[in-house]
C-alpha cells in the first residue's frame, strides 16, 4: 500500500469514527406519518467523483421517483459527471456539485454544503452508508423524514445481495417505508439506467456500424482499469484469442480509454469518445460488454446491455454488474473454461 493509500485509509477510518453516531439523535417519524403524494423534495446524497459511483446511483433515484410520483430529486453529488449520467431523467431538478478538490475551492464547498442547509426537504437519503460527510449533511438537512444509510439486521438476513452498493439504498427505502405503514414494494429492484433516448441509440448503432461494416453482431472489451484491479497485457490477450476461437462469427471491437491503452496491442478494431453518453449509446448497440471492474463497465450496465465483469481484487458482490442477463466473474476462484461457460449464457 502508498504512503497516499495508508492516509486515505487512516483519514476514511478517522472520519468514520468520529461520524459514527450521527443519527443517532433523530426523532424517527411515526406510523401513519408519511403520505405518499405528500412528498415533493426529496434530497439523494452521494459526494462522490467517479463516474461508476454516480451510475451506482441511478438505482435509487429511480426508485424514489417511481415511488413518490409528486416528487422531484435534488442530487448531491462531487464533480461533474452527474449532469451527462441523469441527462434525461426529466424530474432530477438540481445537482448540487462538490468540487473535486475542496481545499482549493474553500468557497464553493462551503457553498455546496450551505446549500442544502437552505432548503427544507420531505425526505433525504443518504446513498452510501459508508460516507462521513453524507451521513452529515443527513444530519443537517432540514426534513422530517431521513434515511442514514445503515442496513439493518432484518434486511441481512431477507436478502442475500443487500451488500451490493447500488441494491441495499432501495432496500433501505422500502423497509423505511414499510416501517411507516406503507404496503411493502415487492418488485425487481431497478438496475443502473442512463436512459439513453432513441437518438441516441441510433447514433451509436452508426458509429458502431462505421467500425465493423457488417451486420454481424458485436462484442465489446475493456482491457483498462484502475491499479490492482487492471490484467496483464498477457492475461488480455489469452483472453482474446480465446474470445476469437468461440465466436468465430462475432465482430470483436475495443473501447479504449482516455490514456489510449489496450492491452491487446491493439489488433481489434477499437475506438474512443470522450461523451459517456455516446460511449454508452455505441454500447447498446453490442451484444455484450467485457471487462475488469472499472467504471466503464457500470456505464455498460447502466446503458442496458449484457456485462460480464471480472473481478479479482474489489468485492463482486458489493459492485458487480447486476440485471439484463450481466454477472460478475472471480478470476481467482475459477479459470478461463468457466468464464467462457459462463459467457455462453448470454452469447449461445
Amino acid at each position: 500500500m502508498t504512503f497516499k493509500s495508508r492516509i486515505n485509509s487512516f483519514r476514511r477510518k478517522l472520519t468514520h469514527s468520529i461520524t459514527k453516531n450521527v443519527g443517532n439523535s433523530y426523532s424517527e417519524p411515526k406510523k401513519g406519518d408519511l403520505e405518499i403524494e405528500a412528498i415533493k423534495n426529496v434530497l439523494i446524497i452521494r459526494p462522490n467523483h467517479r463516474l461508476g459511483n454516480q451510475l451506482l446511483l441511478t438505482p435509487i433515484v429511480q426508485e424514489v421517483l417511481n415511488t413518490f410520483p409528486n416528487c422531484t430529486v435534488d442530487l448531491f453529488v462531487k464533480g461533474g459527471v452527474a449532469h451527462p449520467v441523469f441527462e434525461n431523467y426529466d424530474r432530477v431538478d438540481r445537482i448540487i456539485k462538490l468540487p473535486r478538490k475542496p481545499f482549493n475551492n474553500l468557497f464553493k464547498y462551503a457553498k455546496s454544503w450551505i446549500s442544502v442547509k437552505n432548503k427544507k426537504y420531505d425526505l433525504v437519503i443518504n446513498g452510501d452508508k459508508n460516507s462521513s460527510s453524507g451521513r452529515l449533511l443527513t444530519q443537517q438537512a432540514k426534513a422530517k423524514f431521513k434515511i442514514f444509510g445503515e442496513v439493518t439486521e432484518e434486511i441481512q438476513n431477507k436478502y442475500p445481495d443487500y451488500r451490493h452498493i447500488s441494491k441495499y439504498p432501495v432496500y433501505n427505502l422500502r423497509y423505511y417505508l414499510q416501517k411507516l405503514g406503507l404496503d411493502y414494494n415487492s418488485k425487481d429492484l431497478p438496475v443502473l439506467d442512463i436512459k439513453l433516448n432513441e437518438g441516441e441509440i441510433t447514433g451509436g448503432k452508426k458509429i458502431l456500424d462505421d467500425l465493423v461494416k457488417n451486420d454481424k453482431k458485436t462484442i465489446c472489451i475493456y482491457t483498462n482499469a484502475t491499479g490492482d484491479k487492471c490484467y496483464s497485457e498477457e492475461w488480455w490477450v489469452t483472453f482474446y484469442q480465446r474470445l476469437l476461437k468461440e465466436y468465430p462469427d462475432y465482430n470483436v471491437i475495443e473501447m479504449l480509454p482516455i490514456e489510449n491503452i489496450s492491452k491487446i496491442n491493439f489488433k481489434a478494431p477499437n475506438f474512443y469518445s470522450k461523451d459517456i453518453r455516446e460511449m454508452g449509446a455505441v454500447l447498446r448497440n453490442t451484444a455484450v460488454f467485457i471487462a475488469a471492474d472499472n467504471g466503464v463497465m457500470h456505464l455498460a450496465s447502466a446503458s442496458l446491455v449484457p456485462t460480464v465483469g471480472f473481478f479479482s481484487v474489489t468485492k463482486e458482490e458489493v459492485y458487480g454488474p447486476y440485471g439484463n442477463g450481466s454477472f460478475a466473474l472471480n478470476t481467482n476462484k475459477t479459470d478461463i473454461d468457466a468464464w467462457f461457460e459462463a459467457i455462453k449464457v448470454i452469447l449461445p
